[in-house]
């Protein structure tokens, strides 16, 4: 008992957090775009390519209209469907580098049809390519989450949802739909009958909701993503005002996508000590840690688990707990997920 006291206590926690097995349940495949990977697309696509000074320019911004456009121009820079299969592999090759042994990855089919700029079907078969590719080569799994655009409206949408589940078949590893974009615009009520439709046709049902703390993007907007089947939460920041939410959430064991640096770096969070991670994983919710847009906020997944270790007074068990969250919220295959779970068990002392 003495001497495994003493290995505990030479454990570097940094260490120890990278090599923790975990899973990224709330991130962009747009928004993982790095200013490397946006030289190298640079350099195939544009007659004066950017300097690598000239990219990280392009990720400055002050507040959240800039870091629209400031996101906008960097996805710009995808101008062919092997420009996805790019990111998708070197997308895959920085979570395994951090720990992450599974990942469930948005792409945004609204923006593709929206604007019109690349054939749906074309950057499909490319980010499956790249996600072959760089699963064989390091062993972190990613599925697909199809990605509406909830202010471009319910026709889009359906658009987006019935594609998704049209390609199912052809590719399995597409498993759930969802809608980000502002909550306002779109409020979650207006696409309950296509979510019963996707889910219907074997999709999983998820939600950017309550990322705002505003009258109507706040707990309301939670409410209604539960109300149209949401099995998934993403943020979920505006819950802390709602006492009754935070109880059905408890009891229903939702699982949250939080997403502490991007609340931050958004403005939807004023500070580090107002996020209510802690409080709500001491009030029994089911939360799971996430980067987001990791190029854009500056941090990864691996570094979202040194922050919550370092400033929330989370136990190294607490943090292996937060590890096997993310693991259960999966839509992994049951004998993979049990797997993977047993890792985090084992995983340390």
């Amino acid at each position: 008992m003495a001497k495994k006291a003493a290995q505990r206590s030479e454990i570097d926690p940094k260490v120890w957090l990278h090599g923790l097995p975990k899973a990224e349940l709330h991130l962009h495949l747009e928004g993982t775009i790095t200013p490397e990977t946006l030289v190298a697309l640079s350099q195939r696509n544009d007659p004066q390519p950017l300097s690598f000074s000239d990219a990280e320019q392009l990720y400055q911004y002050t507040d959240f209209p800039s870091f629209l456009m400031s996101f906008k121009a960097v996805t710009e820079r995808l101008h062919t469907a092997d420009d996805y299969e790019l990111i998708t592999y070197d997308m895959i090759r920085a979570l395994a580098y951090q720990g992450v042994v599974h990942a469930e990855v948005y792409i945004s089919f609204g923006i593709l049809y929206h604007f019109a700029r690349l054939d749906v079907d074309e950057v499909t078969a490319a980010i499956e390519r790249g996600r072959l590719r760089a699963e064989h080569e390091f062993g972190t799994s990613v599925l697909w989450i199809i990605d509406a655009v909830r202010h471009f409206g319910v026709e889009e949408a359906e658009r987006v949802f019935r594609k998704a589940a049209s390609m199912r078949q052809q590719y399995p590893s597409i498993v759930g739909i969802g809608i980000g974009g502002d909550e306002v615009r779109g409020p979650a009520d207006q696409f309950r009958e296509l979510y019963a439709e996707a889910k219907a046709a074997g999709l999983h049902l998820l939600a950017h909701a309550g990322e705002s703390t505003g009258p109507v993007a706040g707990p309301a907007s939670i409410w209604a993503a539960l109300n149209i089947g949401a099995e998934r939460i993403g943020h979920a920041l505006a819950a802390q005002h709602d006492a009754e939410l935070l109880e059905v959430l408890a009891e229903r064991q939702i699982p949250l996508e939080i997403n502490v640096t991007s609340n931050l770096r958004t403005g939807s969070c004023s500070a580090l000590e107002d996020h209510p991670l802690k409080s709500y994983f001491d009030s029994g919710l089911m939360v799971t840690l996430n980067s987001d847009d990791p190029p854009m906020f500056g941090s990864n997944l691996l570094e979202e688990y040194i922050l919550a270790y370092e400033n929330y007074g989370f136990t190294l068990e607490q943090m292996r707990e937060l590890a096997a969250n993310s693991i259960e919220a999966s839509f992994l295959q049951p004998d993979r997920k049990l797997k993977l779970l047993r890792q985090v068990e084992l995983y340390g002392w």
